[in-house]
Parts: structure tokens; sequence; C-alpha cells
């Protein structure tokens, strides 16, 4: 009998819950998938009001096929996180596939992964990428080698049906994609900078701009660390 791809989720304190919990339930839900969603000592991560716990010691775990990393709010304390780094690391050199969806590909660059590959990453935060020697595309999902990633949040269930057709086979994606009725008709078309209307946008990034100013300093701190030391 084959054994199922094991696909390892490493989460962390203030991780977007629906970067994860999107692709957790299409892969769930794709035959031959072992979902194994983890922390840096199995303890409670608490994301966006909801606390997820039972989670597995990212420090037990072995291997997998796929390591996919979320993004979120606690992004950056995660990339300076030298334990979670570490692990991270750790199973991306020996996964099939290393995948990241929304910021989560920051980590992956953190953890000197992407190095002259295309990734995608949410808009907001994508010119990050370029800090870690990454090639930032604005497509929703985006491949280069064995590297898929996702765009920001939502982007995790196109990305997560991708990975589930690479894993297994189109009808089978297919077919879970029917299961979970996933047939997006978005109310309204203000889901991607380019086609928000103008206030939409202006009111985001006021929003976020808080948030980059803080996070951008991060960032390029991590990525001169990187480039003096090399990757955890």
């Amino acid at each position: 009998m084959t054994q199922p791809f094991t696909v390892v989720i490493p989460i962390y304190p203030r991780v977007t819950h629906l970067d994860f919990t999107g692709p957790h339930q299409v892969l769930a839900f794709t035959p031959g998938v072992n979902v194994i969603v983890a922390s840096a000592g199995g303890k409670p991560v608490n994301a966006d009001g909801l606390t997820f716990s039972d989670l597995a010691r990212l420090e037990d775990i072995e291997r997998c096929d796929v390591v996919c990393v979320p993004g979120g709010g606690g992004v950056t304390d995660a990339m300076q996180d030298d334990v979670f780094m570490h692990h991270v690391r750790r199973l991306a050199l020996g996964a099939r596939y290393v995948t990241s969806v929304c910021t989560g590909s920051l980590v992956l660059g953190a953890a000197g992964l992407l190095e002259g590959k295309r990734a995608a990453c949410h808009w907001a935060w994508r010119d990050m990428l370029s800090l870690f020697g990454a090639i930032p595309d604005d497509a929703r999902v985006v491949r280069d080698g064995n590297v898929i990633t996702g765009g920001g949040v939502t982007a995790g269930i196109d990305f997560a049906l991708t990975l589930a057709a690479e894993l297994t086979d189109e009808l089978t994606a297919q077919s879970v994609q029917l299961g979970l009725e996933y047939a997006p008709q978005p109310p309204f078309q203000a889901g991607r900078p380019e086609t928000a209307p103008a206030a939409v946008l202006e009111r985001v990034k006021a929003r976020n701009a808080q948030n980059h100013a803080a996070r951008r300093p991060a960032a390029e701190k991590v990525a001169a660390e990187y480039r003096r030391v090399g990757p955890r």
C-alpha cells in the first residue's frame, strides 16, 4: 500500500488562521494526504481570536513530503525565532515540495529557501521578498521548481488545490473542489489592488501603514543577518 504524503504546517503566534485552515481543509479532503499542524514545543497558538491546541511538536517531526508555512501578523517574530526557523529549514531541505501561503513566503526567504526563485506573497508585503533574493511574482499561485507559493490569505485555497493535483491528479483535485463547492463569486471586485476602488485601496494601505513601518525594518534586520551568517 502506498504511504500517504505527509504535509506539515508549522504555525506560530498571531498566524492568520485562514492562511492554513483553508489549505488544511482542502488537503484533509485529499485522499492519500496526511496533514500535521505543528508549533514550536507543541504550544497552543492564538490566531485572530481562535486558539489552536493539541498541536504536534515541530521538533519531533523527523521529515515530511511537503512543508507549508502560512503568514500572519506574527510573521516577523517567527522569522526571528531561531527554534522555529531552524526546524522550518530542516524540514524544507528534506521535503519534496517547499510551500507557503501569504507572508509565509517571507519565512521561506529568511530560511534561505527562495534565492533566485519566483514567489508569491500578500500584495502589501510582496516587495519584501527581494530582501531575501527572491523574485516577487503577483500571480495567485506561483511555482518555481519544487517551490509552490500562494498569494494573500484566500489564495491558499487555490494553492492547496494546485498542490492536491500535484500530489494526486487533476481529477482528484477537482473532486475535492466540487466536494467543497469552491466556486467563488465575490460580491465585490475589491480583492486585488488592481481592481479595488481607489478609496478602498487607500483605506487598506492606511490601515497597513503602521504594520509596514514596523515589519520592513524587522525584515531588513533578518535579511542582513542572513547575508552575514547564512540561513539558520
